[in-house]
Formats: C-alpha cells, sequence, structure tokens
C-alpha cells in the first residue's frame, strides 16, 4: 500500500483553487470543478460533494473545515521569499521561527482554515 496524498475539503472551491493556484504558486494539473489535483500530488475536493459521495448525504456546511488538527506540510528552500509573497494573503498563525530541530518554518491559515505550514528543506 502506498499513501498518494492528502484532500482536504473545501467550502468554497474557486476561493481554494485560486488561493493554492496564486498565493502559493501551485500548478493545477486536474480540474473536475469539485475536485483539483495539483502538480506536486497534493489536492482538494468541494466538501459538500465528498461527504455526498463517502456518506450519501449533503449536510449544509456553515463554516470553514480545517479544525487546527492538521497541518499541511510545504517546503520552499528559499523561505524568505515565500514568507514575503505569502504573508499578506493568510491570517498568520506565526511568522519565521527556527525550531527545535533546526528548520526554519512559518505557519498560517488557507481560506478554510486548515493550518499550512511552509519550511525549508532540511
Amino acid at each position: 500500500m502506498k499513501f498518494i496524498n492528502p484532500l482536504p475539503f473545501v467550502t468554497d472551491m474557486e476561493r481554494s483553487k485560486a488561493f493554492y493556484r496564486d498565493v502559493m504558486c501551485l500548478k493545477i494539473i486536474e480540474d473536475h470543478g469539485n475536485f483539483v489535483r495539483f502538480e506536486n500530488g497534493f489536492a482538494l475536493h468541494e466538501g459538500r460533494s465528498l461527504l455526498q459521495t463517502v456518506f450519501s448525504r449533503n449536510p449544509e456546511v456553515n463554516e470553514p473545515y480545517g479544525r487546527n488538527n492538521l497541518v499541511l506540510y510545504f517546503e520552499d528552500p528559499d523561505i524568505w521569499s515565500s514568507f514575503d509573497r505569502i504573508a499578506p494573503h493568510v491570517e498568520l498563525i506565526h511568522g519565521i521561527e527556527r525550531q527545535t530541530w533546526g528548520q526554519r518554518v512559518f505557519r498560517f491559515h488557507d481560506p478554510d482554515r486548515h493550518i499550512l505550514e511552509v519550511g525549508e528543506p532540511t
């Protein structure tokens, strides 16, 4: 068995697609409306349609799907440029900090309040 990719639920696919494409600079390689896959294997799924597919129900969604219980981790060798590009467009959790293991990272929320972390490669 091989893990392929996380599949976070999003409330507004167009907003999330624009965020990951324009702010995070990820290239879209598949776009099926309610499902979008990016070049690096990362993918998004519109939450209501995925709940319908998985559970055969379509609940009303009135809040973001992110629950501060999962981190989506990205790396960039030029962490300072990434920070300068991303920080004006997001709700920062914290700026660039050196972690106890020596790596520098910054963390923020995406439009659905999933936690994103960008770190320098170790």
